[in-house]
């Protein structure tokens, strides 16, 4: 898989995000527990407000887990026991 790099991150070509930028990609004042890695595009770093105000989480056995795009959540709910342990 190639990737293509088109903003602050890089993700794979054809990837659920369309290789494009992360609609929740870090800031540099945002770290630490704001941040979190995509459970189903694994290296995606997703800043968990964005992503909240966003729409852009689950929550699956009383954890709540964050995406970086909005093609990571159908894909998890597909088999969120698959991508629960991914992270």
């Amino acid at each position: 898989m190639t990737t293509e790099n088109t903003g602050p991150q890089a993700l794979p070509t054809g990837s659920c995000c369309g290789g494009g930028q992360a609609a929740a990609a870090p800031s540099a004042a945002a770290a630490g527990d704001d941040t979190a890695v995509c459970p189903v595009m694994t290296g995606s770093t997703v800043v968990k407000s964005v992503a909240e105000a966003q729409g852009l989480f689950r929550d699956h056995d009383g954890i709540r887990y964050w995406f970086c795009c909005a093609g990571c959540g159908p894909v998890f709910d597909a088999d969120p026991a698959r991508y629960a342990t991914a992270v």
